[in-house]
């Protein structure tokens, strides 16, 4: 009777994923049972072992203070340490002024409405156009991932439009769309595009070739098999791409509005940037660059970060 009883779980357990292992072992070793004489329960087995593929699952979600306290405790540090270096009086205040100028200066254009129209204008711009980048970029790199031919003939190409500095496209941009929003985007749609394309490539790449063959057994079609199969398989490298191409993106779009200005370009960030170059003001000048880089981490914190996160944990690569 035992026997009997520890077949038909080693059967059940079977038919489960992660089970099977589990289940194939009782079967080889049926003489195997609790010390009161009872088989193993495999479906508890098989709970517990589900719990360990998802430990996120169990665990209580709390916040590190950690990763809270050093960010902060690094940022104190770089401000004191500044501040230091601008008291010993290395350089003049109008070539190096300390963190109180700049943020004086920074409270001066929120008093006046410079701060948010430069900043609402330039993540608007760097949102729509990223936007629109993941929208040309993920159905024509899931074609080109999935053909072979076309791989191998513009794998290359979208490498090196990747390392091209964006920078590079702004005069040809000028030229083609002038002085308009226009130019923007493409410069930032050259910028994006090609690491979203190459985060796909590379997914696609490492997908195992037994993903293909089950979808080929279980009869499914290309639309099936790229979204059922190859999607959710390649997510990790399709988001590591949308990173990178949120990066390129917003610097693509700071290049832009530095170098292009006036016409209907408006006033973003490249363009404060570039009025404290032109006045010689360093407190405009520092108080642009640590916009940018605020927005920057802002977007990296509140978007990717956890996305990335509930990734990992999802194939239990994260405990915490």
């Amino acid at each position: 009777m035992v026997v009997t009883r520890t077949e038909e779980h080693a059967h059940h357990g079977a038919s489960r994923g992660t089970g099977q292992g589990l289940g194939q072992a009782e079967a080889g070793t049926g003489s195997q049972t609790r010390p009161g004489g009872s088989a193993p329960d495999v479906a508890d087995v098989s709970r517990g072992l589900d719990a360990l593929e998802t430990p996120g699952s169990s665990a209580r979600r709390r916040l590190d203070p950690q990763s809270v306290l050093l960010p902060v405790a690094a940022l104190a540090v770089v401000i004191v340490a500044w501040q230091l270096y601008v008291m010993t009086g290395h350089r003049r205040g109008d070539l190096v002024p300390g963190p109180f100028d700049v943020a004086a200066t920074a409270w001066e254009l929120w008093l006046t409405g410079a701060f948010w129209e430069a900043v609402s204008t330039s993540l608007g711009r760097g949102l729509t156009g990223f936007a629109l980048s993941i929208l040309i970029a993920t159905p024509v790199g899931l074609i080109i991932a999935q053909v072979r031919l076309l791989r191998q003939a513009f794998g290359p190409l979208i490498s090196g439009l990747q390392v091209l500095p964006s920078v590079a496209w702004v005069p040809a941009a000028i030229i083609w769309f002038g002085l308009t929003d226009a130019t923007v985007y493409f410069v930032i749609f050259m910028g994006a595009i090609p690491s979203v394309v190459n985060g796909l490539i590379a997914g696609v790449r490492q997908v195992p070739p037994q993903h293909h063959r089950v979808g080929r057994v279980l009869g499914a079609g290309r639309w099936q098999m790229t979204t059922r199969i190859l999607l959710p398989a390649i997510l990790p490298s399709y988001v590591g791409g949308l990173r990178q191409g949120w990066a390129f993106s917003w610097r693509s779009l700071m290049a832009a509005e530095i170098i292009a200005t006036g016409g209907s370009m408006g006033y973003g960030l490249g363009t404060l940037l570039d009025q404290g170059r032109a006045l010689a003001d360093m407190s405009v000048v520092l108080t642009a660059v640590l916009i940018i880089l605020l927005v920057g981490v802002i977007v990296e914190l509140l978007v990717f970060a956890p996305i990335e996160r509930r990734l990992l944990k999802t194939r239990g690569l994260l405990e915490r």
